[in-house]
């Protein structure tokens, strides 16, 4: 439902400009207040004047108008809406969304907002597939920005393929989506993501490489879907996506105990790269490097947490666990799900040769006791739309 509720819409400079007046129009007939923000590049292809006619209300355009400032600053108007919708969202908003810049209004209100943010890409196919959208994208994702479309067809240039904003039934079906409670809504699910950093010396550390990007995708996903989502994380590259409850740890041992607090949960996804093992003589002081001599390590085994999980007396509903292996990774995989007592192994190939690891994709089988099921390489976000909306079918049942 979208009736009572306040929209933020903020109109990026493209051709697909034009859409959002439409927008505007369907969200008000839906019964939503919307107010809009224009970019000095949206006023290229649409007025301010035609804005404030279709939602009735102020639009906003400059980050230093005194009186806008007076009457209502950008930080109260990046929080008083209960979504904040960006269409069309260039390649030029999003590359300023994914790396923080705020050098106007909307990219200020992007940047300061507490409110879930839903995005509609559009823009020129080349762009859209250029590497560095496609970080950018993911970057978004992973910080729990909702997105719609683009579309595949032909583009105002003359192109053909994905680029065009989403359709206007599309965008409002997604916003009142984003609006809605989820089919997750009252459930608690636990999430573990990122490496874990085992100390050799207060300097140095046994890791992976893992970036954390997919187990964050995961928690944005999760959280998206209304659940109410504990986030543990070890020092990953990627940060975490807004909406969750956030638990960081370092090492193994910390996240078991952060993980094990966590309980009870309606389902936990154990997607951390834990270290196998630690350093059980770890120095307290920086180890000097002697010729000919090399220092005297002794290592232990860590905790298993997907076991200890998985036979909690507060175990979860349902225990979904990764299996990142390099060889015979459907044998591994299905050894592993005995072996562990989960419910579901997400199995994925982590070989220097697959990119995945630390990379933008993924491609993974899904491993039950009653089969498995092999998914195409796709985005970790896309993986990670997937798994939750499984994981929501699942619990529902």
């Amino acid at each position: 439902m979208i009736d009572g509720k306040h929209i933020l819409l903020v109109i990026g400079g493209g051709i697909a400009a034009f859409k959002s007046l439409d927008l505007i129009r369907e969200l008000r007939r839906g019964g939503a207040e919307v107010t809009p923000v224009l970019t000095r590049a949206a006023e290229e292809f649409v007025t301010p004047l035609s804005a404030a006619a279709l939602s009735a209300r102020k639009v906003h355009r400059d980050l230093f108008n005194l009186t806008d400032e007076a009457e209502m600053g950008h930080i109260e108007l990046s929080r008083s809406a209960d979504l904040v919708v960006v269409a069309p969202a260039t390649a030029d908003l999003m590359a300023k969304m994914a790396h923080g810049l705020a050098d106007d209004l909307a990219s200020t209100i992007l940047l300061a907002t507490d409110t879930r943010v839903l995005i509609a890409p559009a823009m020129n196919v080349r762009m859209w597939l250029h590497p560095a959208t496609r970080r950018n994208l993911a970057t978004l994702e992973a910080d729990g920005v909702l997105t719609v479309g683009p579309d595949e067809g032909e583009m105002a240039c003359g192109e053909f393929g994905p680029g065009r904003m989403a359709e206007l039934p599309a965008i409002v079906d997604a916003v009142r989506a984003a609006l809605s409670d989820g089919p997750l809504k009252g459930r608690r699910v636990l999430v573990t993501s990122g490496p874990t950093h085992e100390p050799i010396d207060p300097v140095r550390y046994i890791a992976n490489r893992s970036s954390g990007a997919q187990g964050a995708a995961i928690a944005a996903s999760l959280a998206a879907l209304g659940a109410d989502v504990r986030f543990v994380t070890g020092p990953a590259e990627v940060p975490p996506p807004r909406g969750v409850a956030v638990v960081p740890v370092r090492t193994a041992r910390q996240m078991r105990d952060a993980a094990i607090a966590e309980l009870p949960a309606d389902a936990a996804v154990m997607a951390a790269a834990v270290a196998d093992w630690s350093v059980s003589n770890a120095s307290g002081s920086k180890l000097k490097k002697r010729d000919g001599e090399m220092p005297a390590l002794e290592f232990r085994e860590n905790p298993d947490i997907l076991v200890e999980v998985s036979r909690h007396p507060d175990r979860p509903r349902l225990v979904v666990g990764f299996a990142a292996e390099t060889d015979d990774v459907a044998a591994n995989a299905a050894a592993k799900l005995e072996r562990k007592g989960c419910d579901w192994i997400i199995a994925n190939d982590v070989s220097e040769a697959s990119g995945v690891m630390g990379g933008a994709d993924n491609a993974v089988t899904v491993m039950t006791a009653g089969g498995s099921e092999t998914w195409p390489r796709m985005s970790k976000s896309e993986v990670a739309r997937r798994l939750a909306d499984r994981i929501a079918a699942a619990l529902a049942t």
